[in-house]
């Protein structure tokens, strides 16, 4: 396979994950949707891609990802809040969310093309528990 086509494939999977995930996020009403899902996926994927194809070896890929996960908690921070009157935290789930999207984004990036698809459907299956705490 064409080094091009590999890269276009592992981004089109890491989108179409990120939508998966995205797309239960915006039909269940939260802060981080589809679109924030989607570009979270694709960005983790492009960076590893170009730390993979792009660099040749100059640059350790697990370096670029783990600059992926520290950025990526920057995100997620900005989706946490203490709500008002001290009644607890919101956005906890939306965090972990963005967190294990950009995970996901990083394997299929990396060509890690079942387990980006596994962790996928787990991460949809949880997010479709009902929450207790309401």
């Amino acid at each position: 396979m064409s080094p091009w086509l590999e890269m276009v494939l592992r981004l089109l999977l890491a989108t179409a994950l990120g939508a998966g995930i995205g797309y239960q996020r915006e039909r269940a009403g939260k802060i981080a949707g589809l679109r924030d899902h989607v570009l979270i996926t694709l960005g983790a994927a492009l960076f590893a891609v170009i730390s993979i194809f792009g660099f040749s070896g100059a640059v350790d890929p697990s370096r670029v990802a783990a600059g992926v996960v520290v950025g990526v908690g920057f995100i997620g921070a900005g989706v946490i809040f203490r709500e008002p009157r001290g009644e607890g935290i919101a956005g906890l789930t939306s965090a972990a969310t963005i967190w294990v999207t950009a995970a996901i984004g990083l394997a299929a990036g990396a060509g890690l093309y079942l387990i980006s698809v596994i962790v996928t459907l787990i991460a949809i299956g949880i997010l479709m528990i009902p929450s207790v705490h309401k």
